[in-house]
């Protein structure tokens, strides 16, 4: 049976707290212990043990289907089916690749949903202005961009100060263009709350782009932790960064020199 993630805050930190080892390390935000998702006969999630640290930025690789968005939802609280220990810090907040703005409500007000605040309307009003949004307060959702309502989001998530910050493909639905703004202005926003952050995403150099620690899930469990071992600013034409691509495809099953071959289609 899983511990379950909505316990009280108080014994919640402590218990974070008595997991991180040593005691000098940065805060422990999550700490899963053999979690284990079944769908049916079809098992998702096998035995995986996470841990994840304040200030840490760790991106989740996978094929499709291979439980990325599962294991994002058990840390979230959001799915009662989970088995094992998954203790996380109750504040915490998730970014899906749809916006999931209410379209009936503006801009700001979409923003503050349910924060609990003296004056929710100036911490909106300055979550918009770090998303670079100020002056769209009154905006209908429908009038803005893709890029635009993921910043919303953003805005959103971050205003309430996660301790844990859950992104699930945020970018994947974004325009080339915008993608490369919206890594700048997400690095940005996490160097300056420092929540931990896990990013689901299927873009390896996305991963190598953001995180200071890149996982692979294959067949239900954990198969690779490296960490980012890349000079900032990062760079794709860095060796380094080439390295770690070209690792990260092949425990991905991807030959990376496919998508440059000319080779005519074999006749059938």
């Amino acid at each position: 049976m899983a511990t379950q993630p909505l316990i009280d805050a108080p014994r919640a930190d402590a218990l974070l707290r008595d997991l991180a080892e040593p005691a000098s390390a940065a805060a422990l935000v999550a700490h899963c212990s053999a979690v284990r998702r079944a769908f049916g006969d079809r098992v998702v999630l096998d035995a995986v043990d996470l841990q994840l640290h304040a200030g840490e930025f760790v991106a989740l690789l996978g094929r499709s289907g291979s439980g990325k968005s599962t294991l994002l939802r058990a840390l979230a609280g959001l799915d009662d089916g989970i088995e094992g220990d998954a203790l996380v810090a109750p504040r915490r907040a998730v970014v899906f690749q749809d916006a999931r703005l209410l379209p009936w409500a503006r801009v700001l007000d979409n923003v503050v949903l349910g924060l609990r605040d003296p004056d929710p309307d100036a911490r909106g009003r300055a979550a918009l202005r770090e998303v670079e949004l100020d002056g769209h307060e009154r905006d209908w959702p429908k009038t803005l961009s893709g890029g635009e309502a993921q910043r919303v989001a953003l805005a959103r998530a971050l205003v309430r100060e996660p301790a844990l910050l859950l992104l699930d493909e945020p970018f994947g639905a974004l325009d080339a263009l915008t993608r490369i703004r919206m890594h700048g202005l997400l690095a940005q926003l996490c160097a300056r709350h420092q929540p931990a952050v896990l990013l689901v995403t299927h873009d390896v150099d996305e991963a190598i782009l953001l995180a200071d620690r890149v996982l692979v899930l294959a067949d239900g469990r954990i198969s690779v932790d490296v960490p980012v071992d890349v000079a900032t600013p990062r760079r794709r034409t860095d060796p380094e960064f080439g390295a770690l691509r070209s690792h990260l495809l092949a425990q991905l099953g991807v030959d990376e020199l496919a998508e440059g071959r000319r080779d005519p289609v074999p006749n059938p």
